[in-house]
């Protein structure tokens, strides 16, 4: 069987050692006679499996003990509510609205208390980050809210925002695990898994422990939508998503052992990155719109002379086993999704299409 390069912005494709680690255990979990996706959530074997995946993600990510680790089902969408259910203690809350994503999270947030949008790039169609250290925060802000990588238009803070006394809540979604990153500069880190992490089906939540202990009372949450009544009871208050649990184990597996870590990661992103901007950067024909120092390294976008050219790119690109690469309906051109499992392989040989496409039909 011949693997496709699937450069698709999620669900994304996965390491193939862990396919295979996945494929070799699907009908018997170690000894146990039976498939993680057949398993009790309450069984011995799965309670070390789902301790272990929250061990492991400790480890990589060097969580502090203050911080909670909760498991928790509906994506990172289902967090956009959650948030200001949760931690809309003052009834507002700033928002920083760069991408399609931060815009939702705003507007769900707007069900539940006062959003105020400090900064946006819609201006430009989302092309740049705003300077954060330029943007005058809401006095009585909650929390102040990013989309720390935007999957849909290529961008991403370099940057953080702060506010003294004031939490920074985050969707890491399109970028966690491809670098170290310093837990502790956040209150909230939340991500759904389907890009970097497992297979799609669960967000994940990393909450620093004041923050879920003094949730705001002035609302009556369903427990499904409480932090600390999932947290309490260790992702477990319902049956939790098992298999994509035991993959994301798998995954952080993965970056320990053959990668090294974050740090290795992050080099070997950044190297892929590199790659196809460079070429991008000296290309006649194609181009990329996203402001140098605000590229993402996870989402690249680009586009051709023409859509009637974008269209054959795309298609003939398919063909040649590149898939995915149809860029966003609000954007259009192409995307190139280069996520952790992504190989330089790809890259490479991705970059030597584009070379071979632009000579044929520059």
């Amino acid at each position: 069987m011949a693997r496709v390069y699937n450069f698709s912005a999620g669900p994304s494709m996965l390491p193939e050692s862990v396919l295979r680690t996945a494929q070799a255990e699907m009908l018997e979990y170690g000894s146990s006679g039976q498939s993680v996706m057949e398993m009790s959530h309450r069984s011995s074997v799965y309670d070390a499996i789902i301790k272990e995946t929250e061990a492991a993600l400790r480890r990589v990510l060097c969580i502090p003990d203050n911080y909670k680790v909760g498991f928790i089902q509906g994506g990172a969408s289902t967090q956009f509510a959650m948030v200001p259910m949760n931690l809309m203690t003052t009834g507002e809350a700033d928002y920083l609205v760069t991408g399609q994503f931060s815009g939702k999270a705003a507007k769900e947030a707007e069900k539940f208390g006062r959003v105020n949008v400090p900064a946006s790039s819609k201006d430009k169609n989302f092309t740049y980050i705003p300077d954060v250290d330029a943007v005058e925060y809401s006095k009585n802000a909650s929390y102040i809210h990013i989309c720390e990588n935007n999957t849909i238009y290529g961008t991403r803070f370099t940057k953080l925002p702060h506010a003294d006394g004031v939490p920074l809540v985050a969707d890491l979604s399109s970028c966690i695990l491809s670098r170290p990153t310093d837990v502790s500069q956040y209150g909230l880190i939340y991500f759904g898994v389907q890009k970097n992490v497992a297979p799609a089906g669960m967000a994940v939540a990393i909450i620093r422990e004041d923050l879920m202990e003094n949730a705001r009372t002035d609302i009556a949450r369903p427990a499904m939508l409480d932090y600390k009544t999932l947290i309490d009871a260790e992702s477990m208050y319902n049956t939790p998503p098992c298999y994509t649990i035991y993959m994301m184990g798998l995954v952080l597996k993965w970056i320990e052992t053959e990668v090294g870590g974050l740090a290795n990661m992050e080099a070997r992103n950044n190297a892929k990155a590199k790659l196809l901007y460079d070429y991008l950067d000296g290309s006649s024909f194609f181009s990329n719109p996203v402001n140098k120092p605000d590229r993402s390294i996870m989402n690249v976008t680009f586009t051709s002379p023409s859509p009637e050219l974008d269209k054959k790119f795309c298609a003939e690109a398919a063909a040649a086993g590149f898939v995915n690469l149809k860029g966003h309906r609000s954007v259009g051109g192409m995307r190139a999704s280069i996520y952790n499992a992504m190989p330089a392989e790809g890259v490479e040989k991705l970059v030597e299409f584009m070379k071979q496409f632009e000579a044929d039909n520059a």
